[in-house]
């Protein structure tokens, strides 16, 4: 039964989910939006951010049109608006933010920053612009930090802070959070000092507190939290939310099969087989502290009690009454009561109360989640801005170029398929921007991206090859397989057709083969004809590398490194453009006490030989993950099976690092 159809008749009180409220004090900046929307301060006009177009395009809300776009630099991901109107726009692919002062028509200043910006938040009563950057520009592992001064937009300092940083929110006038997206962890900032004060508040650990202990079958699941690509705070500044996808670290046992795959949700907390989509919970009325539930229990105890203040840390419900997966941004109505999150992979909006998992709007004890309401948006959907009147919800479709405007069931006959209270799509604003892909290109983006098409993923699964290779590059994470522990491989700027065979053991000859394996066996999917499952192929295939500042700095490393890589005969097989020989190596990693290898493939063969771009990013290496850096594989080699690295000096290697990390 749809859930939406048979869902709750409820009060006006409670069924009130686009409350009225007014901004909260001094944050210097317009609330309730988050991604590639933001709304003028007065509501009268809608900024949504196109990537593919690298424009800012601008919307009146009177009439949803269109009414005027403006430049600004390449791959734009978010937008924030101050409360005196200046639009700051993060380009995630010209490593600067674009300003916009009020009244402009066009850029009127750019700001340069680090590699792939992407987090913006404004401090100390918007005086100050906070910009986090995926890496700085003198190194592939750490992020930065930055600020600057938004009267002068000059520069007041940068803060290292870890791998891959890439959303910042203020709690106050001399704190922030930032997320770490691959990590799953969360660092706290004190701004005044411009200093890390906690590295990680503890997110994973509160997840996995029963960790270790048993239910008497066998030790508990463990889960990591991945793709933290935001953060949102109440308007009183007492919590936070981040979205995130939990993936399963335990080891799995079941093996891929054409009967639904193995990636399902849906078990005790809704924590699935793999992976599923969540949000945490963070107390900010003091140190910073996750209030999650504790999945190692609930996933072999079952559901948490319902006398919790704060949303299931799992979205999707026991029942699979709708489809949750890909929690991407996430908002705060002005009320402070409610939590949207916008999940691109199901291509829905969810609504959960910010304190309560009871209620008669809620079904926590029937279906184990407190999502109260969710709503159909489009393609790619990415960002999210809430009216301050309450009357509209708005959530930029980005591989659709739309926005969709929802509003509230106010009587029956606004909304004949919905009940009184729930949330319903008013109408699309169409054609925001250009379509600039093929039609085969972007029918392979959608499809990457689809969680809830059943060619690609079953209803129990709800998986999309987004949800492990993230952005279509990897998530850092290590899943323990029936075959052994393999890391997630990157795709982004590898040339998937020009490097069979494929999987780790390249036991897949061909990519027919590889899609039929992945699609039907891992991800429960009906599986692609020929011609589309060659547009998917397509769209992976001309990926980009991800941004690299080594690839034009420390040249003459760089050289020296080559050197050393001909040198200790890498090139043998990491050969060619690609750096690989498109065969299967055997180079001494492979821990046969623990491996149960691919139809036999990697025992005698080896492993296939992995393309060498873009390593510098793609932490941790190995097939296993058993290497945290390139430092540690090429000083700590204990054989010559992986290149003669014996023939090396200190130095040398230490240049050969270079040389790698500027692939």
């Amino acid at each position: 039964m749809n859930w939406l159809k048979r869902s709750m008749m409820v009060g006006a009180v409670a069924a009130s989910l686009l409350l009225q409220g007014c901004q909260p004090p001094n944050t210097g900046a317009v609330a309730r939006s988050s991604g590639s929307l933001a709304l003028s301060s007065d509501d009268s006009q809608l900024y949504a951010v196109d990537r593919d177009n690298g424009t800012l395009n601008v919307i009146d809300t009177k009439t949803n049109q269109k009414v005027r776009e403006l430049k600004v630099g390449l791959e734009p991901v978010r937008v924030l608006v101050g409360a005196d109107d200046t639009i700051y726009v993060a380009n995630r692919g010209s490593r600067s933010v674009s300003v916009v002062r009020k009244g402009e028509t066009a850029v009127s200043s750019t700001l340069q920053v680090g590699v792939e910006p992407t987090g913006l938040a404004l401090a100390h009563g918007g005086k100050t612009l906070l910009v986090t950057s995926s890496t700085a520009l003198d190194t592939t592992e750490t992020g930065l930090l930055s600020a600057f001064d938004t009267a002068t937009l000059q520069p007041k300092w940068e803060l290292k802070v870890g791998e891959e940083p890439r959303s910042v929110a203020v709690l106050g006038g001399d704190r922030a959070l930032v997320t770490l997206f691959k990590k799953g962890v969360v660092i706290e900032v004190d701004l005044d000092e411009a200093k890390v004060t906690n590295a990680d508040i503890g997110i994973n650990q509160a997840a996995n507190a029963s960790a270790g202990g048993s239910n008497g079958f066998g030790s508990f699941s463990t889960f990591k939290a991945r793709a933290l690509n935001d953060l949102v705070v109440t308007p009183d500044g007492s919590r936070a939310f981040t979205p995130v996808v939990w993936a399963r670290e335990d080891a799995i046992s079941k093996r891929p099969n054409s009967s639904g795959g193995y990636y399902a949700s849906g078990g005790p907390c809704n924590i699935g087989a793999v992976a599923t989509a969540g949000l945490v919970t963070i107390d900010t009325t003091g140190a910073a502290t996750p209030k999650v539930d504790d999945l190692t229990s609930c996933a072999s105890r079952g559901t948490t009690s319902a006398n919790l203040d704060f949303p299931t840390s799992a979205l999707a419900p026991s029942d699979g009454s709708f489809p949750v997966q890909g929690a991407t941004v996430s908002t705060v109505d002005a009320s402070g009561g409610f939590v949207f999150v916008v999940n691109r992979e199901s291509h829905n909006l969810a609504v959960l109360p910010t304190g309560r998992r009871t209620g008669d709007d809620l079904h926590y004890e029937s279906n184990g989640t407190s999502v109260r309401d969710t709503v159909t948006v489009g393609n790619g959907a990415d960002g999210i801005a809430l009216s301050a009147n309450g009357r509209q919800a708005y959530v930029y479709n980005q591989f659709d170029h739309s926005v969709t405007v929802i509003g509230q069931c106010k009587q029956a006959s606004d909304c004949p398929d919905k009940a009184v209270g729930q949330l319903y799509v008013q109408t699309t604003i169409t054609d925001v921007a250009n379509e600039q892909l093929s039609a085969q290109l972007a029918l392979g983006r959608r499809l990457f991206y689809d969680a809830t098409d059943t060619r690609m993923s079953s209803a129990q699964t709800v998986v999309a090859c987004s949800t492990c290779h993230l952005e279509g590059r990897e998530d850092g994470h290590v899943w323990q397989f029936p075959d052994g522990p393999r890391q997630t491989p990157a795709l982004a700027g590898r040339h998937l057709l020009a490097t069979a065979p494929y999987h780790w053991s390249g036991e897949f000859s061909s990519l027919p083969a590889f899609n039929t394996h992945t699609i039907t066996e891992r991800m429960g999917g009906s599986g692609l004809d020929d011609a589309t499952a060659g547009f998917l192929d397509q769209y992976i295939d001309q990926l980009a590398l991800p941004d690299n500042a080594l690839r034009t700095g420390a040249v003459d490393a760089v050289a020296r490194g080559r050197a050393a890589f001909e040198k200790a005969n890498c090139q043998s097989c990491h050969a060619g453009a690609l750096l690989t020989n498109n065969t299967n190596a055997q180079v001494g990693t492979l821990d046969t006490a623990l491996a149960n290898p691919d139809n036999g493939v990697v025992l005698t063969q080896g492993f296939n030989v992995p393309s060498l771009l873009g390593v510098g990013r793609s932490a941790p290496y190995l097939h296993d993950g058993s290497e945290a850096t390139l430092e540690a594989r090429v000083f700590a080699d204990p054989n010559t099976q992986h290149g003669t690295l014996s023939a090396l000096s200190t130095a040398e290697k230490n240049d050969l690092v270079t040389y790698l990390k500027s692939l």
